[in-house]
């Protein structure tokens, strides 16, 4: 399996600050690989570095067989960028804003129509083709903004955040257009503060905060690593007297965060039998997810 990108002891400091502290990743071919963490982690100027946008301090970063920041402009050639925020030009048609990206690269007249062409069906987009940006919903403009990513025919696409702020139907239109590209034999590398995203569209992932890789591996492979297979969320009158109760019996582990238990155990059937009787008390039985993970690396506190 090749790689496409691969980073060895990359950091990048701004003054005393290390914002990015001599991190190692590798991202195989083929793969969508998730960049995760809180803000202030680190991530976005890892994706600049990467993009060659912001030169390193330290370290060896190759993309898509380019040492990076050194032969950035040849390998932008073959790289797609889906933007935290939309930069589409309000003064032009769909069709329009997708023909200045192609001009870009070089792409005119004939050779493009088609590309175009395909790329409008991609998006569900051709019914609006002539339409200005200002007419198109949030979620159509997210989509644009991947078909524009999509004009050069990359190998890899770097899509940041590409469904904030969307609602539920555009998330499952977006993601199912990312797995059309993975069918396709592209690269995506994705960020997002949506735990449910990254489990469900990630073949492997890695977490990170302060500046550092916390951890990599598949969502799968991380939950096994970190979390108890299941969680119970227990709230209500006489939570804590009920927490003691269980302390060394059907816990492994708990945490109470405001007026929530969160219990974690391989013995949920036994856990659950115990609530019985406890009329005061409410609680949701679940399976351990990627969102247990990354709290229990990164933590509960809120980062602004």
């Amino acid at each position: 399996m090749s790689t496409v990108v691969r980073a060895h002891g990359l950091s990048k400091c701004y003054g005393t600050q290390r914002v990015v502290d001599g991190i190692d990743l590798a991202v195989h071919e083929g793969e969508c690989f998730g960049l995760l963490g809180p803000n202030g982690a680190g991530k976005t100027t890892t994706l600049r570095m990467l993009l060659g946008m912001t030169p390193p301090n330290g370290g060896e970063l190759t993309v898509l067989g380019y040492p990076i920041p050194e032969q950035a402009r040849q390998m932008r050639h073959l790289l797609g960028v889906v933007p935290q925020q939309d930069d589409l030009d309000p003064e032009f048609s769909v069709v329009e804003n997708l023909l200045t990206y192609a001009s870009y690269f070089g792409l005119h007249g004939s050779e493009i129509g088609q590309r175009i062409e395909a790329l409008l069906d991609f998006a569900s987009l051709r019914q609006k083709a002539s339409e200005r940006i200002d007419a198109l919903s949030g979620g159509m403009k997210r989509r644009l903004a991947m078909a524009r990513a999509l004009v050069n025919d990359p190998r890899l696409v770097i899509l940041d955040e590409p469904t904030t702020g969307l609602d539920p139907q555009a998330r499952q239109l977006i993601w199912q257009r990312l797995r059309a590209l993975l069918n396709e034999g592209r690269t995506l590398i994705l960020t997002t503060h949506y735990m449910d995203e990254a489990q469900r569209l990630c073949d492997r992932l890695a977490i990170m905060d302060r500046g550092r890789i916390l951890d990599v591996g598949s969502p799968s492979e991380l939950i096994t690593r970190h979390i108890e297979p299941h969680v119970v969320e227990v709230h209500g009158e006489g939570v804590e007297r009920w927490r003691e109760q269980q302390n060394g019996h059907n816990l492994m582990r708990s945490e109470l965060v405001g007026e929530t238990l969160f219990c974690y155990t391989d013995r949920e059937r036994e856990l659950v039998e115990s609530l019985c009787g406890h009329d005061g008390l409410q609680y949701l039985s679940r399976h351990a997810t990627l969102e247990d993970v990354f709290l229990k690396l990164t933590g509960r506190d809120l980062r602004e």
